[in-house]
């Protein structure tokens, strides 16, 4: 059931990382996919159980690219919010 708790996290950062400036959107997008993938791993089995739900792991790539941007790119945003303010 937690990781229930944990999809609705990723759906909500996603939806702040798509409506800040500072991150680009397509991964604020990748975070939602992400966060509904847990949704549909995890409530699968009791809401469709002859399903098969193998490709529903590939969602979990959003988790990934967030991750390097924030230790690739994410120690700029300081020093551009710095340059911005003055």
């Amino acid at each position: 059931m937690s990781f229930v708790f944990f999809a609705i996290h990723l759906v909500l950062v996603g939806y702040l990382v798509y409506k800040s400036g500072y991150i680009p959107k397509p991964v604020g997008i990748l975070l939602v996919i992400a966060g509904l993938g847990y949704l549909i791993q995890n409530l699968g089995p009791y809401l469709f159980p002859q399903a098969d739900l193998g490709l529903v792991s590939i969602s979990l790539l959003g988790e990934l690219v967030f991750m390097f941007w924030l230790l690739i790119r994410g120690p700029r945003i300081k020093d551009q919010i710095a340059e911005a303010s003055g």
